[in-house]
């Protein structure tokens, strides 16, 4: 009983900080219905079995613990070869001066309190909905707290291939910014849309993205999460998907004090296909890294296919957890599930925390999870640098061929190799220091 309403104090306490966005009846109506759930969960705690492994402390309290800015003024911004539609926040606030004209082939954008206020819009349909659904059997209260309180976004329709990605790019410029953003994204049967996201967003940030991809569409999704060292963060991705449609999400994390990514997949339509991956770099030398990749994926159709690679490589004391989840209901034959988290320990004080999980409810499936830790593996090492190369360069060259498992996941190879690049670059000047 104590636990519980401490949880219920540190809630209200919370939402007294903040103010409920103005909307048209159907917005209003989909964020109260949020309140209602997340008074119900109250405040997430260590003792909740999803957060056991981290610590939600900074994310809930009212204060926000400042975050200094990082310059990474010398070097390019990611994905900025790449023919793009740019959307920019600032702080959590969208910023129409650095954004790019909204209006191209096969996709229609809109900023969530325009399609708030109308009367008639596709995102009632959606917001907060997915989120909704997401919560049974695991609540997820900051995910709720976020459809309550959200007070900026994007809506996006993509109604048949997409001219070309569209990029969501989040700049952080004031230290103590608390930064709540909340997307809905909906691609039509048949239609295409490679969504790309990037840059550490606000000292604090709470994101929700809702994605219903229909029979027969592709979602691809690519994001990497800034470099600010001391930086907090959760992100939540509740996806519903289609008959024989595709979804593929990729995550790149480098820094951080705290990150926690969920992705909450529902395949309801046959031979539909989820592949989630990601790849985090932690190192504790400079502030604290946490790192949690939370992962829940249901079949809910026959044929489908779902498939989890992450990778984690830490040192100096930085944690990594995976907690990743394969729901399989009864009647969701020749289902094939794929789960796989490892990590690399750069050294003795790192730690990885697991927790695969399989539940089956039907008799003709092929799942299958494995998770591993490691060190470095020296044979390889020695090998290497017996060939002349230098042991710092040679570990940096392991860690890239490690992680790469999780980068072939990206669709776009020129996305992949993007990626790739910015690896190296980041290592390059570690060694450097």
């Amino acid at each position: 009983m104590a636990v519980a309403q401490t949880k219920q104090d540190l809630l209200e306490s919370r939402i007294g900080t903040l103010a409920m966005p103005e909307g048209k009846a159907w917005a209003k109506t989909a964020r109260h219905a949020a309140l209602a759930r997340l008074r119900v969960m109250g405040m997430p705690n260590r003792r909740d079995e999803y957060w056991k492994y981290t610590d939600p402390t900074s994310l809930t309290q009212l204060a926000v613990q400042r975050a200094a800015l990082h310059d990474d003024s010398d070097e390019a911004p990611i994905f900025s070869g790449i023919d793009r539609l740019q959307l920019v926040f600032v702080d959590g606030v969208f910023d129409p001066a650095q954004s790019d004209d909204p209006a191209m082939a096969g996709v229609e954008i809109m900023r969530l309190s325009d399609a708030m206020a109308m009367d008639l819009h596709w995102a009632r349909d959606y917001y907060g909905l997915l989120e909704a659904d997401g919560q049974t059997p695991v609540a997820r209260p900051l995910a709720a707290l976020n459809t309550a309180f959200a007070t900026d976004g994007v809506v996006i329709r993509a109604t048949g291939a997409a001219a070309k990605p569209v990029s969501l790019i989040y700049l952080h410029r004031d230290p103590t910014s608390d930064a709540i953003l909340h997307h809905v994204v909906r691609v039509e049967s048949g239609a295409s849309l490679t969504l790309l996201e990037n840059g550490p967003a606000a000292a604090r940030f709470n994101k929700v993205m809702e994605v219903s991809v229909a029979d027969d569409g592709d979602f691809h999704h690519v994001r990497t999460q800034g470099r600010d060292h001391e930086r907090r963060a959760a992100t939540h991705v509740f996806a519903r998907l289609g008959a024989r449609s595709q979804y593929k999400s990729f995550t790149l994390t480098a820094n951080g004090v705290l990150t926690r990514n969920e992705h909450v997949i529902a395949l309801t339509g046959d031979d539909a296909s989820a592949h989630v991956a990601g790849a985090a770099l932690g190192d504790g030398e400079n502030a604290a890294f946490h790192h949690d990749d939370t992962v829940f994926i249901t079949h809910d159709a026959e044929r489908c296919e779902s498939r989890q690679v992450f990778k984690k490589v830490l040192r100096n004391g930085a944690v990594g957890v995976f907690q990743g989840k394969i729901l399989v209901k009864p009647g969701a034959q020749k289902t094939d599930g794929y789960q796989i988290s490892q990590s690399l320990l750069l050294d003795d004080d790192s730690v990885f925390l697991a927790k695969p999980e399989l539940e089956i409810y039907a008799d003709d499936v092929s799942c299958s999870h494995g998770s591993t830790t490691g060190a470095i593996d020296e044979t390889a090492l020695f090998y290497l640098r017996a060939r002349g190369v230098p042991r710092d360069i040679a570990t940096d060259l392991l860690v890239l061929a490690f992680i790469d498992e999780a980068i072939t996941e990206i669709a776009d190879e020129r996305l992949a190799e993007d990626i790739r690049h910015r690896l190296e670059l980041w290592l390059g000047r570690r060694r450097q220091g």
